[in-house]
């Protein structure tokens, strides 16, 4: 879990305010000037086409950015951010996913509150008190606002050019993203049929029937439950405790604990690890040829 001490630790890293990491292979993408926005951002890959978006949903208006590639109707995916919201480093790795022939909608998980873009990397959240800031945002994020959020969301991409309505949706979270992942299988069944976590936390939540474990009877989709291993060594049970009850469930996930702490595959976070990121990117994009 992305926990106050945890980001204490971070700041007591050297992180530079400018670092998101190096995202190799055909979408290679150009880092842009810290806080600059969506709507000024240039495409980093020759053939995608992004935008700033917003849509109605029953708590109010979403916002997000779209990118997918000009040409073609492809299988849609939705980003779930970690704690930092909507940034550059999300809208890269949206970019690089879209390069892949995937339609990809970052959310703005705050959108109750604020709109757009809160912090410019995560030096930006650790040195500018961003976990006192989002605080009382987070905390509307319960399994039944992000299954509102879901429902609405996959009614808007079903509407959208350039999404293919044949082929199911995929969704992947980070941090506090993870459950978000699971609950928005759950409240879409008919359409989501890929669900990723990575370093997600909460995904176990002893005597909650709104656990993301506990609504796997709901889900119908392949999942990929990438684990920290710091988180893995604070508490080995989860693992063990999320994968049986998918296999009650009948859901196939792979619960894999990887090479990296807790925030590794944000290339933006001051534990960003490129090896084990590129392993788990490999392992998302293996999921949804496999399951979109």
């Amino acid at each position: 879990m992305c926990d106050e001490s945890k980001l204490a630790e971070w700041a007591k890293q050297t992180v530079s305010r400018r670092q998101f990491g190096a995202l190799s292979g055909a979408a290679a993408l150009a880092a842009c000037a810290s806080g600059e926005s969506a709507s000024n951002a240039q495409p980093a890959t020759a053939g995608l086409t992004e935008r700033v978006i917003s849509f109605d949903t029953a708590d109010g208006t979403m916002d997000g950015f779209f990118v997918r590639p000009e040409a073609g109707n492809h299988p849609a995916v939705i980003l779930w951010p970690d704690i930092g919201g909507i940034r550059e480093a999300k809208r890269n790795m949206a970019r690089r996913l879209a390069g892949e022939g995937y339609a990809v909608l970052v959310l703005n998980p705050y959108y109750r509150d604020v709109a757009g873009q809160q912090f410019s990397d995560f030096a930006d959240f650790i040195t500018n008190g961003g976990f006192q800031k989002v605080g009382p945002w987070r905390g509307k994020l319960d399994a039944e606002a992000i299954m509102r959020d879901a429902a609405a969301t996959v009614g808007w991409l079903d509407q959208q050019e350039g999404v293919d309505q044949a082929r199911g949706i995929g969704t992947q979270g980070y941090c506090m993203g993870g459950p978000f992942t699971i609950w928005s299988a759950a409240a879409v069944p008919s359409r989501i049929k890929a669900a990723a976590s990575f370093h997600g936390g909460g995904l176990v939540r002893a005597d909650n029937p709104m656990s993301p474990h506990a609504l796997l009877d709901k889900v119908d989709a392949q999942l990929l439950i990438a684990v920290a291993r710091n988180d893995d060594a604070k508490a080995p049970e989860e693992k063990v405790a999320f994968a049986d009850a998918a296999k009650a469930a009948d859901v196939p996930a792979t619960v894999t604990v990887y090479d990296g702490d807790h925030g590794w595959t944000v290339p933006d976070s001051p534990v960003y690890a490129e090896a084990a990121a590129e392993q788990a990117y490999a392992d998302l994009k293996t999921l949804y040829s496999a399951a979109l």
